[in-house]
């Protein structure tokens, strides 16, 4: 189950491999300040999509909600039905209660803190799926999901509840996420999905009068690194767990293609009995390219304390820098002609072309040419062209993968 924030992260999500999507609409979702939020207008244009490519939906709507929301969260559902998305995950009461009044699926988001089997009985009068909260270890999930079986717990399809974890992507230092650190200092509400993280900072610990400072190990004594699951996933499909839920809807289509491609990759090793420690080694290099804060496994093999990011910011070995953009393709031949209006490109250039109905190409810049001329490297003013393996689009954007150089690696620049 993939993150989706814009349409390019969309089209990437479907081509990593993912077998459903979550995304938000306007501002009734955790996500309302850190992503692109799309419009009602879009739910109709996703949901076509997702159909087209057997791709679940789940819409989150999944904030707390205040009586003069409750029009705007009735219209939201009401247009969720209508064009047929598979779910609401939700968290609220108010809107639990109103999406099986309408008939839809129901998933129970993390901010419910299910921890226990009677939260699991109590949401299951409503609920299909359940998200657990992210504390708990692999033996408490398993225990849960044997109790599902055992007890006959049923959802209103009639079917056994399922439980979903997160699998992988950022992680908050409060319990599913429920902080108000952001609200009391900023005004912005964590739990109104307008966090804006003042926990990532750094912090010296003085004293009031500021004569006195402790010594503390680390200055980001409250931003985790990021989970990681990989290197486990094999011991998490043996609880019963039936989604795996990759956090990201604010981050960059790459991420979402590149994550959910190793997960797919991961799980479908674990199924074909083919998961090994050098697929993951693989998987865990490709993962490190992208955006993260560095890694760690959570709370799932038994931790009690978070492991905390070394410095602000992304870890990411790699990043885009933008280089130009398609202005025409030619089909036949799959030669795309290119603007570079910023930077350059040369032969053997890593790169990246997204698009919203593109998704994410990757390539290797193995041939240029300006008039039909061969070059080594385009720079900005000129108009190239280069062929690609796949079907690119007019607008798409092209960026140069580089490595990321900072103090402790450079990574041979």
């Amino acid at each position: 189950m993939s993150p989706v924030g814009s349409y390019e992260s969309l089209m990437a999500a479907i081509q990593g491999g993912a077998n459903s999507v979550y995304f938000g609409v306007g501002n009734l979702n955790m996500r309302s300040r850190s992503a692109v939020n799309f419009s009602t207008d879009d739910i109709k244009k996703i949901s076509a999509i997702c159909q087209e490519h057997a791709v679940r939906t789940y819409l989150t709507v999944n904030t707390i909600i205040y009586d003069d929301e409750m029009d705007t969260m009735y219209k939201l559902i009401d247009e969720a039905k209508q064009n047929n998305i598979s779910a609401i995950i939700a968290s609220d009461l108010a809107v639990i209660q109103y999406a099986r009044k309408t008939g839809m699926e129901v998933h129970i988001s993390t901010q419910c803190n299910i921890t226990n089997i009677e939260s699991v009985r109590f949401f299951a009068q409503y609920a299909e799926v359940m998200v657990t909260a992210r504390e708990l270890s692999l033996k408490q999930v398993k225990y849960i999901i044997q109790q599902i079986e055992k007890q006959k717990i049923k959802s209103p399809s009639g079917n056994l509840v399922e439980i979903e974890i997160f699998a992988h992507g950022a992680l908050c230092m409060a319990i599913s996420g429920k902080c108000y650190i952001s609200l009391d200092n900023f005004n912005y509400s964590a739990n109104r999905g307008s966090c804006l993280q003042p926990c990532r900072r750094a912090y010296h610990v003085k004293d009031a009068d500021e004569e006195i400072e402790l010594a503390i190990e680390n200055k980001y004594i409250m931003s985790p690194k990021d989970l990681c699951t990989i290197g486990f996933l094999d011991k998490i499909l043996q609880t019963g767990v039936k989604v795996l839920k990759i956090e990201g809807r604010g981050r960059s289509p790459e991420y979402v293609k590149t994550v959910t491609r190793c997960y797919r990759e991961a799980a479908d090793a674990c199924f074909e009995g083919t998961y090994s420690e050098e697929k993951v080694n693989q998987w865990m290099e490709e993962l490190k390219n992208v955006y993260n804060r560095g890694f760690w496994n959570g709370y799932y093999l038994g931790k009690k304390t978070g492991e905390w990011t070394e410095r602000y910011g992304s870890q990411a070995r790699k990043t885009k820098i933008y280089v130009g953009k398609v202005i025409n393709f030619f089909t036949k031949i799959k030669v795309a002609e290119i603007k570079i209006e910023a930077n350059s490109i040369q032969l053997g250039d890593e790169y990246v072309i997204i698009g919203t109905t593109t998704g994410v190409y990757e390539d290797t810049m193995k041939e240029i040419r300006v008039d039909l001329k061969e070059i080594n490297i385009a720079r900005k003013g000129d108009i190239c062209s280069i062929q690609t393996q796949n079907i690119v689009r007019r607008n798409d954007k092209l960026y140069k993968i580089i490595p990321v150089c900072d103090e402790d690696n450079c990574n041979g620049l």
